[in-house]
C-alpha cells in the first residue's frame, strides 16, 4: 500500500515564496512519476507540476512556469515543490499523487495514491 504524506503549506502574502514537501512509500520511488495538483475553491483538480523518478522528465502547467520547481530526494522518498512569486491565484489545496509507473500523466484520474493535501493561502 502507497501512503502519501504532504507538508508545507500555509498562510503568504503575494511574491512570497513556500517550499512543499511530499513523503511516499510503499513503490519503488526512484522510478515513479509523482505530481503535484492543486484544488482552488469551486476549481476542479488541476496538475501544477510532475517529475518521472525513470526518465528525468519533468512537467509544469503553464500558469507556473518560472515560478515553480519540482526536485526529488529518491534516498528520502521526497518531493519538493518549490513556489516563489506566489500570487492570489495560487490559492488551493496542494495533493501529492504517485503513479503507478514512470510516464507523466496530466489527470487526475491516472494517479493511483494520493496525500490529504496541504492549504496554500496567498493574500494581495
Amino acid at each position: 500500500q502507497v501512503h502519501v504524506v504532504e507538508s508545507g503549506g500555509g498562510l503568504v502574502q503575494t511574491g512570497a515564496s513556500l517550499k512543499l514537501s511530499c513523503v511516499a512509500s510503499g513503490r519503488t520511488f526512484s522510478s515513479t512519476t509523482i505530481a503535484w495538483f492543486r484544488q482552488g475553491p469551486s476549481k476542479g483538480r488541476e496538475i501544477v507540476a510532475a517529475s518521472s523518478g525513470s526518465t528525468g522528465s519533468t512537467y509544469y502547467t503553464n500558469s507556473v512556469k518560472g515560478r515553480f520547481t519540482i526536485s526529488r530526494d529518491n534516498a528520502k522518498n521526497t518531493v519538493y515543490l518549490q513556489m516563489n512569486s506566489l500570487k492570489p491565484g495560487d490559492t488551493a489545496v496542494y495533493f501529492c499523487a504517485v503513479g503507478p509507473g514512470s510516464f507523466i500523466w496530466t489527470t487526475p484520474d491516472s494517479y493511483d495514491a494520493w496525500g490529504q493535501g496541504t492549504q496554500v493561502t496567498v493574500t494581495s
